[in-house]
């Protein structure tokens, strides 16, 4: 089936599927059996292979319940990268390369529509007045929206997943990514609650590398993670308070930044080991890190992109 074909059929799914059910009123399994059954009846006489069917039937439920064809997207566990570029473009990482993808949305109208339940899942907000956010997925992937009049081309949505399993010491070593001796050394330092800082270029895998390093922290721990967008994988730690910032809402107030979840987590049994995801600066104008936090506070993770690690130290 052409690409036009299939998506001509997901619209007159999707419009009989809104012209004939109350969907206000009905469960997402009671709308997928509805979906199935609609396409039962309209693929009639029509040969689909299954992989079409599933496909459809996924596109559909995306349109009204989901992320639209984002939704097929993210599936795929072979792609970890989304960018969308308005409408009409969408460009995946996969195995390691950028390439274009058929699939399209609606118009634009509906990739403003699916930014809207993306964003609003993790309670924050994008408009005109406040046109760039970062966000989350609720797997955890990365999600970064800038709107128009910012962005020329339309809505821009760049989505960085993240694998369903976290990385370990043992995939690095099995990577050979680092050498025993290096992971026996990492082990210690975080066991006795040494400031690490973690730094690289944008995309060098610090999340990814902390994660792996993180379950070297005894799990009597308590941990706290501070991060501009929640991304942290962290298992086997019960006692663990996750914090994340918030931005300004169109009337200007609301903003929770990385500064005043530092000071709010010294009331927090500071004595333990803390995370802290983002790019900070010890700068007097911009971010005045507070000096009981580097004083008293032992045992920080802290990624950060490399030129800001420096101006800490």
């Amino acid at each position: 089936m052409r690409k036009e074909e299939r998506q001509a059929l997901v619209l007159q799914i999707r419009q009989q599927l809104m012209d004939g059910y109350s969907l206000g009123v009905m469960t997402d399994e009671e709308v997928q059996d509805a979906i199935e059954g609609l396409m039962e009846r309209r693929a009639q006489g029509e040969y689909l292979s299954i992989d079409e069917r599933l496909n459809i039937a996924d596109q559909v439920f995306g349109s009204i319940r989901g992320f639209d064809i984002l939704d097929v997207i993210m599936n795929d566990e072979s792609i970890t990268e989304v960018m969308v570029n308005g409408p009409d473009e969408i460009f995946v990482e996969q195995a390691g390369r950028v390439h274009r993808l058929e699939e399209t949305f609606e118009d634009e109208k509906k990739l403003e529509d699916v930014i809207q339940r993306i964003v609003g899942l993790a309670g924050r907000e994008v408009n005109q007045a406040n046109p760039i956010v970062d966000t989350r997925l609720p797997d955890g992937s990365r999600v970064n929206v800038v709107l128009p009049p910012i962005s020329l081309k339309g809505p821009i949505v760049t989505i960085r997943k993240f694998s369903r399993d976290p990385m370990t010491v043992e995939k690095l070593l099995q990577y050979q990514s680092i050498t025993p001796e290096v992971a026996h050394f990492l082990e210690i330092v975080v066991k006795a609650k040494y400031n690490i800082f973690i730094s690289g270029g944008t995309g060098s895998g610090k999340t990814t590398f902390l994660n792996a390093i993180s379950n070297f922290i005894p799990h009597d721990e308590r941990v706290i993670t501070i991060e501009d967008s929640a991304e942290l994988q962290i298992e086997g730690v019960d006692n663990l308070v996750s914090l994340e910032t918030r931005n300004a809402n169109a009337s200007g107030s609301g903003a929770v930044t990385i500064r005043d979840l530092i000071k709010s987590s010294l009331r927090m049994r500071p004595e333990g080991i803390k995370i802290i995801q983002g790019k900070l600066e010890h700068n007097k104008k911009r971010f005045p890190i507070p000096g009981a936090f580097l004083q008293h506070v032992f045992g920080d993770l802290i990624p950060l992109i490399c030129c800001k690690a420096v101006k800490i130290i």
